[in-house]
């Protein structure tokens, strides 16, 4: 073996070494604070952070409001949807067995609504099809915070820091799919 070809294996050596280092480094520390699913408490998320549910009023058709105080220490559900959307009619049932199994535990599931039925309509069709979770007519603030969803149904889930959970899920989730996401959430302190 020449002079050449050991000082090309020594470089080779020593920036796989250095690779190595730095993978180690960041990411075995989370400067952000958060966690993971499985761990058993959740980390407060930083204000503003891309990740963390957005710090905006949900206002539900009652009323009744969200703010990001009475929600902070909840697993968050935030679910777009429309009355015409075919998927989102049917994980409504599921979103709904699993808000009334779960929320008495700390969950929260908010149907944010992106079409725009009168109220009568809107009552008719919660009643039609057991809807047991609050709706939230979208507004531009919403929508603003949430990127625009392009899809319906999407879904955010967030930990009780306030974290986002995954990615946003496309599509219409099943209620087996949401309670293997929520069991390890709704079990942190």
């Amino acid at each position: 073996m020449n002079n050449s070809t050991k000082a090309l294996i020594g470089l080779l050596l020593a920036g796989t070494a250095g690779v190595l280092i730095f993978l180690f480094v960041h990411l075995s520390s989370d400067p952000e604070g958060g966690i993971s699913i499985g761990s058993q408490k959740a980390a407060a998320c930083t204000r503003g952070h891309v990740d963390c549910i957005p710090e905006v009023n949900y206002v539900d058709t009652n009323g009744t409001a969200y703010t990001p105080a009475s929600l902070a220490g909840k697993v968050v559900v935030v679910n777009f949807w429309a009355t015409w959307c075919k998927p989102c009619l049917k994980e409504i049932p599921d979103l709904s067995s699993v808000y009334v199994k779960h929320k008495d535990k700390g969950l929260v599931i908010l149907g944010v609504m992106t079409d725009d039925p009168d109220n009568n309509t809107l009552l008719n069709f919660q009643s039609d099809n057991d809807m047991s979770y609050p709706v939230v007519r979208a507004n531009s603030d919403l929508m603003i915070s949430f990127g625009y969803p392009g899809s319906l149904p999407t879904t955010f889930i967030y930990d009780r820091g306030g974290k986002q959970v995954g990615r946003p899920y496309v599509g219409a989730l099943h209620a087996d799919q949401l309670e293997r996401i929520l069991q390890p959430l709704l079990v942190q302190q």
